[in-house]
């Protein structure tokens, strides 16, 4: 069974609300660190209010790009699974939404610590498999800087 990502949900208000987890005070603290320089746009999607205020993430455009800090690594990864490097970060990338582009693009850094994932909605993916996902590619070039700067390595994930 895989552990959940982060889940977004449509509030009433039609804000994205992000999920929060229990985190170590230095998790929460690295976290707030990562999230307070997160850009006011992800992808050329203007940044929008996300439920809870203080949630350890951000939202952009309609329907919500969402990045959330300190998320479980997923049940799938292990050891032995592969990661894509973008800006000297791996992110692995959820089976079956990587050459599915019907589905969400669910995307994590499980070799940092607190863990952060992306989720990009099916709407902003191409239409064909294999065309170049570009949205996706510019928000992972753009958060892996700050991926490692506010975060720990712990164990590298490469391809």
């Amino acid at each position: 069974m895989l552990a959940p990502l982060a889940v977004v949900l449509l509030a009433c208000s039609g804000s994205p609300e992000i999920a929060s987890y229990d985190l170590s005070a230095a998790d929460r603290a690295a976290c707030e660190a990562f999230v307070a320089d997160l850009p006011d746009s992800l992808a050329d999607e203007d940044r929008v209010d996300a439920s809870p205020a203080d949630a350890l993430g951000a939202a952009y455009g309609d329907p919500a790009i969402t990045v959330t800090c300190g998320v479980p690594v997923p049940g799938d990864f292990d050891q032995t699974s592969r990661c894509q490097e973008v800006n000297g970060v791996g992110w692995f990338i959820l089976d079956g939404t990587d050459d599915d582009t019907s589905v969400d693009l669910r995307a994590t850094a499980p070799g940092y610590r607190p863990v952060v994932s992306l989720v990009v909605p099916s709407d902003y993916r191409p239409d064909e498999p294999f065309q170049g996902d570009d949205t996706t590619a510019a928000a992972l070039a753009e958060l892996s800087p700050l991926v490692d700067e506010h975060l720990r390595l712990e164990q590298r994930c490469d391809g």
